[in-house]
């Protein structure tokens, strides 16, 4: 077995556990592992990095559904309503900056975890489903605009930016929002590849297969370790990563 397959296997795993415990992170960590660990190019490894996370968000996004954890109503929505911001703030980023970009993006990080520490997680006594809390579509819709605009300026960050939003602004339970984030995840990563259809050729399969592969069963893993931690550690937990990724931009930035 060639040295890139086993990175490709390990970092998949990593990867996955992140997308299904956290509802984000895979863009994220997919990307600079495709590129300093497999010598992807930028371009390609952007383009792999959503295959593998749109297969594995979707593989998750089935285990946190079983149990009632998706928000199906808000999450098309919220989805949706990204979907135009996103494409002009994709034109928009290539207009700006790449370091202005990243500290950008690793300064919005840093208010999103900040402000999840401080916030008082709501109860997670029960299951939460469609309808028990009551969100007004207008609000899930800017919100989602608003972070479709976002991601589609930085680049990547959907769920990172997509779970503390669903939890910050739309009042929704932490393993609630970790569920529907994936929903939104699935949905614009296809709607991305969609886009990038022309640049999905010349990929090194050998590579991203295996990935994928051990993103998908690390994706279960990160379901059951998820429900076995209670709603506020899991969300300290995502404030503590999302403080890594920022700080880790932030250096490649300067550096």
């Amino acid at each position: 077995m060639s040295s890139s397959v086993i990175f490709a296997l390990v970092a998949g795993g990593v990867i996955g556990v992140a997308l299904g415990a956290l509802g984000g992170g895979g863009s994220v960590l997919a990307v600079p592992a495709l590129i300093y660990l497999l010598g992807f190019t930028p371009v390609a490894a952007t383009t792999a990095s959503l295959i593998i996370v749109a297969v594995t968000s979707a593989t998750a996004l089935l285990a946190h559904a079983r149990d009632g954890q998706v928000r199906w109503r808000t999450g098309l929505l919220f989805a949706a309503a990204g979907t135009g911001p996103a494409m002009l703030g994709g034109a928009l980023a290539g207009r700006l900056p790449t370091a202005l970009l990243t500290v950008a993006f690793a300064a919005l990080a840093v208010t999103a975890a900040f402000r999840m520490l401080r916030r008082r997680p709501l109860a997670e006594g029960s299951v939460q489903r469609e309808g028990s809390v009551q969100i007004r579509s207008g609000r899930a819709a800017a919100v989602g605009a608003g972070l479709g605009a976002v991601t589609g300026v930085l680049g990547v960050g959907g769920g990172f930016l997509a779970v503390p939003a669903l939890v910050n602004v739309l009042g929704m339970r932490m393993r609630a929002a970790v569920g529907t984030s994936l929903l939104v995840i699935t949905v614009n990563s296809v709607a991305a590849l969609g886009l990038r259809a022309g640049t999905a050729t010349g990929l090194n399969w050998a590579v991203i297969g295996p990935f994928a592969g051990a993103a998908v069963l690390g994706a279960w893993d990160g379901k059951r370790l998820a429900a076995k931690v209670s709603g506020p550690a899991l969300q300290r937990v995502f404030a503590v990563v999302l403080l890594a990724v920022a700080a880790f931009m932030l250096v490649d930035a300067v550096v």
